[in-house]
């Protein structure tokens, strides 16, 4: 049961490779992007017994996104510290803290937590104070009849 060889354009023959359609990623004209491969070269990046060995990494902390290991958020840290300063600072900052550790997944959450917690506490609290002071004001403004 041999096949006879078939004479139809784009048919292989018996006993060859069908022909590949090309790649959209080669362009007509230009060099292969990988030269060695399929030549019986070996890689420049693989080892002889067939273990791949990796370029050499350039110099540390220079190239790349920033790690996700550096520590909390400084703007959490800022909340935290501006609720004792100033605690409407604290407020803005925890919540700017609270939308960049969302968006970029950094740590510090609890932290500008806290801060967000303290500040508005103390907000209150001096608002408070504020108010409790106008009244006084008020209140011995109205008995400052003197009798002499």
């Amino acid at each position: 049961m041999n096949q006879p060889p078939s004479d139809e354009p784009g048919q292989p023959r018996w006993g060859q490779q069908p022909e590949q359609p090309p790649s959209p990623y080669e362009r007509p004209g230009e060099p292969a992007l990988y030269p060695h491969e399929g030549a019986g070269e070996p890689s420049p990046y693989e080892r002889p017994g067939g273990q791949p060995q990796y370029p050499p990494q350039g110099p540390y902390g220079q190239y790349g996104p920033p790690s996700g290991d550096g520590g909390p958020n400084v703007m959490a840290i800022l909340s935290l510290v501006f609720a004792f300063v100033f605690a409407p600072a604290g407020i803005v900052l925890g919540h700017l803290a609270k939308r960049q550790i969302r968006r970029t997944g950094e740590a510090g959450d609890q932290l500008a937590t806290w801060g967000l917690v303290l500040s508005y506490a103390f907000t209150v609290l001096g608002l408070l104070a504020c108010c409790g002071w106008l009244a006084f004001l008020i209140w011995a403004g109205s008995h400052g009849e003197t009798t002499y």
